[in-house]
């Protein structure tokens, strides 16, 4: 056998080498893409059927979404009158039901010794009340930002008619109202404390909502407040801007506190002003009636 012939067959064996390498190669590669699109397809078909089970979720609250949706709507806002749910469009119930979902339940209820506000518990945001406005300017107090407006509000004509109006307590903490309570009966004693500061969790201060007012002459929560000009005005003009008194004489939860004053809307405060009746004798579920305009001005 000559050179070029043996040449020959190892060119032969080398092309061999390389189809049967290229062959191998070839096939494992397929034996690999073929367990991915196992894998990717088992995978697919997971997610299909998380996807039907979720659609089908959807469909079945679709199905019952109009009773529903006026269940909650009703329970929300008070609306017993279904004539009243009739008049409105899905549009104007998605609205509302949006406005209420944005308003903490908590604002209008009735927390003296009835209902619990615990430690955790704090406004969605609250505002510095201006020097101004306060007794004691070089102090700090606070008041939930969407009452802020009705407040000023409320000061600011009162001074126009020459009343000096001036707030001397506003949010109170969980944790501020105990060292106050603390304070109050080593100074008066349990029984008599217990008469006028309410125990933490009940106190309608660590809702942001209300206000301790006095004038510069008096400068504290003091009965004398009863007896000022200021009061009268305040009697005869609070509930124009949302605000009531929270325990006038012959309440049965406190002493009489002409000083203390809660934001309750516009609408809840005139129809307490005009039918003379105090909130806290209200039942609960028509005062919440009022929730979705709380902060209508």
């Amino acid at each position: 056998m000559d050179k070029s012939h043996e040449k020959n067959n190892v060119i032969k064996i080398i092309i061999l080498i390389a189809i049967f390498s290229t062959l191998i190669s070839y096939i494992v590669w397929g034996e690999y893409r073929l367990k991915l699109s196992t894998e990717t397809i088992e995978e697919l078909k997971l997610q299909n059927y998380n996807y039907n089970n979720k659609f089908l979720d959807l469909k079945n609250i679709l199905a019952s979404s109009t009773d529903s949706f006026d269940n909650l709507y009703n329970t929300l806002t008070g609306v017993i009158n279904e004539e009243g749910l009739k008049n409105k469009s899905l549009e104007e119930k998605v609205l509302i039901l949006d406005k209420i979902t944005k308003t903490d339940p908590q604002l209008l209820q009735k927390y003296s010794k009835v209902f619990f506000l615990n430690e955790n518990y704090v406004p969605r945001e609250t505002q510095a009340i201006l020097p101004e406005y306060t007794v004691y300017p070089k102090n700090e107090y606070s008041l939930h930002v969407d009452v802020m407006y009705f407040l000023v509000s409320m000061l600011d004509d009162a001074r126009k008619e020459n009343q000096d109006i001036l707030v001397v307590s506003a949010y109170r903490s969980f944790q501020t109202q105990t060292s106050l309570k603390l304070k109050n009966k080593v100074v008066y004693g349990a029984n008599t404390a217990n008469r006028f500061i309410a125990e933490q969790g009940y106190s309608e201060h660590q809702l942001g909502t209300t206000v301790d007012l006095t004038t510069s002459d008096i400068r504290a929560a003091n009965i004398a407040f009863e007896k000022t000009k200021e009061y009268i005005w305040l009697q005869n003009n609070a509930h124009k801007y949302g605000f009531t008194i929270s325990y006038p004489k012959g309440n049965k939860y406190y002493a009489y506190e002409p000083w203390h004053w809660r934001f309750v809307g516009k609408a809840l405060a005139t129809q307490l002003y005009n039918d003379k009746i105090n909130f806290h004798n209200l039942e609960q579920r028509y005062i919440d009636g009022y929730l979705l305009g709380m902060f209508d001005r």
